[in-house]
């Protein structure tokens, strides 16, 4: 069983990397992000709470995704997760090193993909323009770059700190498959 965390910011390539991951292991992937793009298409309350908060570049409450990560993780056989776009906040962290305590379970591996923001606008603008993102213009970017900087990149530095053996950082200005090349090198040697 291998439970797996990602971090990065928007446009790294973290989903990418914790979907190859996933079918390489055959583990469960928890998408943050998907889980609330699919309820956007919902048409209640929340969908259209989510919709003004995501189409701004703002991040979703704690308590909301504390309770989507809660649930899925509560449903998952034995088999691992893979946590991509989670926890965002210290508070997230909290939460989730909590449950995983109450739940007799821990994380094995933490990946931190690095990347400049010059080329990581570029990917996502590129990846607007392949996917019709509504969440990926340059005012957003630049929202989701600045809260990630804000919030999410001290999740990361906590994790680096205390979790230093676990703790993998990955160059996100490479090539794809290098990438996940190097994530599997280190899934093997561990």
């Amino acid at each position: 069983m291998k439970n797996i965390i990602f971090f990065g910011p928007p446009g790294a390539g973290k989903g990418t990397q914790a979907k190859i991951i996933s079918e390489f292991l055959d583990v469960p992937h928890l998408s943050t992000g998907d889980i609330l793009r699919k309820k956007l298409l919902d048409n209640d309350n929340l969908a259209i709470e989510l919709k003004e908060i995501m189409s701004s570049g703002n991040l979703v409450s704690d308590d909301i995704l504390n309770s989507i990560v809660a649930s899925r993780l509560n449903n998952e056989t034995g088999k691992g997760f893979i946590l991509d776009g989670y926890p965002r906040t210290l508070k997230q962290s909290e939460f989730l090193n909590n449950f995983l305590l109450k739940t007799s379970k821990s994380v094995d591996y933490i990946f931190n993909i690095k990347i400049n923001f010059k080329t990581l606008k570029n990917r996502i603008l590129k990846r607007s323009s392949e996917e019709s993102r509504e969440d990926d213009n340059i005012d957003v970017i630049q929202t989701r770059y600045g809260e990630y900087l804000n919030s999410t990149e001290k999740v990361s530095n906590f994790y680096k700190e205390n979790y230093s053996s676990i703790f993998h950082e990955i160059d996100g200005s490479q090539q794809i498959d290098e990438i996940t090349e190097k994530i599997k090198q280190i899934l093997k040697n561990l």
